[in-house]
């Protein structure tokens, strides 16, 4: 990477820029540069600059900073300039998070906005991200780069997009982290995902900044370059919030940050105007405490050149409901009520930490607990899609519960299907402090041989502590003019069950909003056995549909759209529940005679 004090030629042919900035930015070539935007083929090293912030309050301060060159290339099309900033508490704080977005000006004319710091920097250096490329709308995403569902439903936050890093020698210089304020929230559920988010250069912070927006009293006064705002991804109960600082204010629209949030692309999250109260400096990166005040609009675009959005918009957020019981005798009831931002990465993962953090705050987190779930999916202009599960563990249950809410809930936002568009959340879930779980002891049948037409009776015996016993039965008839030869039957539990089912999602998705309600409803929750009939003979699988014994002419034409299975399901039977989990797995032979 090369450093020199001049810049790559601003590319004018770009389209759709809102607002006058269209016209300035059209005629920019023709005519010089527009007032107001000094063009980074203009910067030099040397140059003396001013930018705005806050450092307490409302107030928006003026800071010093001087130019120091142009690093080229650092992203497809992108180029930071790096300055060196002084006056007010920098000195002591560094480049603080919180100041993304920060407008940097040369002579009155805006170049960009600070971005990028070098961590455990002694010197406030910054790297800022040129206006162009914030005004320079993002390329359309192909529809090959929509995200899939993560494979590992306890760890949806791996899905979230690292921080841009730019290595020089033997350091970096990276995307000034975004402090994220948590309200609400347990501290073992903050801990257990601070890795991941901080890794995606959001900074969890808890307690701190968990003011409620509240609704202007009239028309709210737009906010000024340099004023700070916070982008509320979840209120209520619980809330949370991510800080930076406004841009370029254009009428209606706003440009902030400097740098992507999330790298949501087309988007909608509420935005807030916010006051700082006090600032705190650190070693690794010093950052400003800060509380939401009023509403002011809706960020609708997230993109590796900062945040834009649009005064007075309101945004579309999803009602989340969670109840938590505790049985008998001491029952008691909480419920919490939450708004969160419709959004098909970061909904999950915020879904995931408020039912966690829920259980956590409402029961025991130690020593053995059994959580009864039951929930359902409010989907516009459709029937709700419901769900229920039973987990014990010795430890960790939130957890278990918390990934088994989210991993659905991924499913249907990330699927793109308009007719599953949801509307909201709702949750219950009822907590015993006692391991309601039960393991297959044995399983046996009511006769070794069968004859096709015939029934045979399949009993599981099932033990757990403090003596319980449950047993569970079923009845399979042998189809008239079944072939001779094994039938297997395998008892098993719910996640066994679940296992193909998944796999087959995870290979090929649904491609219709019927095939995926389907496959949510048709999953095995833990509360029973299923009585599984096989044969040791391959099958085919059509989108997510088995197969078994189909002609040979048949199977070649659908090899192509089709995967093949070891086994054949001949039949599955689900057998009768009860308030325990059924953990085991047995598999019995019986020989079909002619």
């Amino acid at each position: 990477m090369r450093f020199r004090a001049t810049a790559r030629v601003y590319n004018r042919n770009v389209p759709r820029v809102p607002g006058r900035l269209l016209f300035f930015l059209a005629a920019a070539g023709a005519l010089g540069a527009p007032p107001g935007i000094l063009p980074l083929k203009e910067v030099r090293k040397g140059m003396s600059c001013t930018g705005k912030t806050v450092y307490d309050g409302a107030k928006i301060e003026e800071f010093r900073c001087e130019i120091l060159g142009i690093l080229e290339n650092t992203g497809p099309r992108q180029s930071i300039i790096l300055a060196r900033l002084s006056g007010g508490p920098l000195e002591e704080t560094g480049v603080m998070q919180g100041m993304s977005g920060s407008p940097v000006y040369v002579n009155g004319r805006l170049i960009g906005a600070v971005a990028y710091s070098f961590p455990f920097s002694k010197a406030p250096i910054a790297g800022i991200r040129p206006i162009e490329e914030m005004l320079e709308p993002p390329q359309p995403p192909q529809p090959q780069q929509a995200r899939q569902a993560p494979i590992d439903p306890y760890d949806l936050a791996a899905a979230l997009p690292a921080r841009q890093e730019i290595e020089m020698g033997s350091t970096r210089l990276v995307e000034i982290s975004t402090p994220l304020w948590l309200s609400g929230f347990t501290r073992s559920v903050v801990e257990r995902f601070a890795p991941r988010l901080r890794a995606a250069g959001l900074e969890p912070v808890q307690g701190l900044g968990g003011g409620r927006p509240q609704a202007p009293a009239g028309q709210p006064k737009p906010p000024q370059p340099g004023e700070m705002i916070s982008v509320q991804l979840m209120t209520g109960d619980m809330s949370v919030g991510a800080d930076g600082t406004v841009t370029l204010v254009d009428g209606r629209r706003i440009y902030a940050f400097g740098h992507r949030f999330l790298g949501a692309g087309e988007t909608e999250m509420p935005f807030a105007r916010a006051e700082v109260l006090a600032l705190l400096p650190s070693l690794n990166s010093s950052f400003k405490i800060s509380n939401p005040r009023e509403w002011l609009g809706s960020i609708t675009m997230d993109h590796s050149g900062g945040v834009t959005g649009e005064l007075n918009r309101k945004a579309r957020m999803l009602p989340v409901r969670i109840q938590v019981d505790s049985p008998p005798p001491a029952r008691h009831s909480r419920m919490y009520r939450l708004e969160t931002l419709d959004d098909r990465l970061l909904t999950p993962i915020l879904v995931q930490m408020a039912v966690s953090s829920a259980l956590e705050a409402t029961e025991r987190t130690a020593g053995v607990s059994t959580v009864t779930l039951r929930g359902r999916m409010l989907v516009r202009g459709g029937d709700p899609i419901p769900f229920s599960n039973i987990y014990a563990a010795e430890l960790g249950a939130p957890m278990l519960v918390s990934a088994a809410t989210a991993a659905p809930l991924a499913a249907v936002l990330q699927s793109g299907f308009d007719s599953l568009k949801l509307t909201g959340l709702e949750l219950q879930m009822e907590v015993s402090n006692e391991k309601r779980q039960v393991q297959l002891d044995g399983v046996w049948s009511s006769r070794r041989t069968v004859r096709p037409g015939e029934s045979i009776e399949i009993t599981a015996l099932y033990l757990g502590e403090r003596g319980v016993e449950l047993a569970r039965k079923a009845t399979y008839q042998v189809p008239v003019g079944a072939p001779a030869g094994p039938l297997y039957f395998t008892v098993t539990d719910g996640p066994s069950a679940n296992l193909s089912e998944f796999r087959q999602f995870l290979l090929t998705a649904p491609r219709s909003p019927e095939q995926l309600r389907a496959f949510l409803t048709r999953l095995h929750p833990n509360d029973r056995p299923y009585l599984r009939v096989w044969r040791a003979a391959p099958t085919l699988q059509v989108q997510g549909e088995n197969l078994p014994l189909l002609p040979p002419s048949m199977g070649v034409a659908l090899l192509q759209s089709a995967s093949q299975q070891a086994n054949s399901l001949v039949a599955e039977i689900r057998m009768d529940p009860a308030p325990y989990l059924f953990s085991g797995s047995r598999t019995l032979q019986v020989e079909v005679k002619e």
